[in-house]
């Protein structure tokens, strides 16, 4: 933590408004060592729900410097802990709603870009477009006209960035969870006019739960990747330890290395086989099909475009 970015966040709070030599002040501060501290990202959470106007410069630093701290600021790198997720959490709904376009941006950015984070944060984000969307307000929808029945192309980017993110479930996988909210907003807006995006979204989402393929070890958890990092870090002294011994008995040891490669090495997956078996739709998942589309007791135009493109691609 720096003084002096502490300094000039806090006077940015105190003004509601930054200008372009505190932005680029705080800029210098921050990255100077290469680190945001949870100090410097709380003062600027500050800044941010104290400005009366954000401005794209300020949400382009913000979103970085959040996803900084998040994703960086503590090993292993590009992993977001439920600690963190949960502190991330308690900064944007400290007051019950998300205060700017920014904090909502930051949340999908570090889903974006994460290799992994808690069902949590994915959760609550797509809680909050869910609650826009019903209720017509929220930083996604730009000043623009709003409607408590209407899902905008902003919100439609949003969802799809984060169902599809790498840092959810999986890279790319959707959720029955996600596919849930995706037939509840169906069914909330069938009377009203989307955005063009929306069809689109709705019909590849779904699908994609029901055919979508993602291995069990397609992500590292946050706890796994720690133990590898401390192993490497513990075991370079003994790799090059080894490798001199390698060069005083290499006879031995050349010996031992042709009776260990020369066996047959372990089966590979077999991918093509298990992305097969990820696209057949289960007897749960075409239940559970059915249960969603009977729930309104009537097969709407967006079903039967649903129902088309699973049996196109069986």
């Amino acid at each position: 933590m720096t003084t002096q970015f502490i300094a000039v966040a806090e006077a940015a709070a105190a003004d509601g408004r930054i200008t372009a030599e505190e932005l680029l002040s705080l800029r210098r501060e921050g990255w100077g060592d290469g680190i945001i501290t949870r100090a410097e990202a709380e003062a600027l959470f500050a800044v941010n729900t104290a400005l009366t106007e954000h401005s794209p410069e300020w949400c382009d630093f913000f979103v970085e410097a959040i996803g900084e701290f998040v994703l960086n600021g503590t090993p292993p790198r590009l992993q977001c802990s439920v600690e963190e997720a949960a502190w991330l959490i308690g900064q944007i709904d400290h007051d019950g709603v998300v205060e700017s376009m920014a904090e909502l941006e930051a949340m999908v950015r570090i889903l974006e870009r994460a290799e992994n984070t808690p069902d949590r944060l994915k959760d609550y984000v797509l809680g909050v477009v869910e609650r826009e969307v019903l209720t017509g307000t929220g930083p996604t929808r730009c000043g623009g006209q709003l409607s408590a029945t209407h899902i905008s192309a902003a919100e439609c980017r949003i969802i799809r960035r984060v169902i599809f993110a790498s840092g959810g479930h999986g890279p790319a996988a959707v959720t029955r969870h996600d596919a849930e909210m995706l037939f509840r907003l169906k069914d909330a807006t069938l009377a009203d006019e989307n955005a063009a995006e929306w069809d689109d979204l709705f019909i590849d989402g779904v699908a994609n739960y029901l055919k979508g393929f993602t291995l069990q070890n397609a992500q590292v958890s946050h706890d796994r990747k720690l133990e590898l990092e401390a192993f490497i870090a513990d075991n370079r002294a003994s790799v090059g330890r080894f490798m001199g011994r390698v060069a005083r008995e290499a006879p031995q040891v050349m010996n031992h290395f042709g009776k260990v490669f020369g066996k047959k090495a372990p089966a590979k997956p077999d991918y093509e086989a298990l992305a097969a078996a990820g696209e057949a739709i289960t007897d749960f998942e075409n239940e559970w099909l059915g249960t969603m589309i009977d729930a309104d007791g009537e097969v709407d135009d967006l079903e039967s475009r649903l129902i088309a493109r699973l049996a196109s691609e069986d």
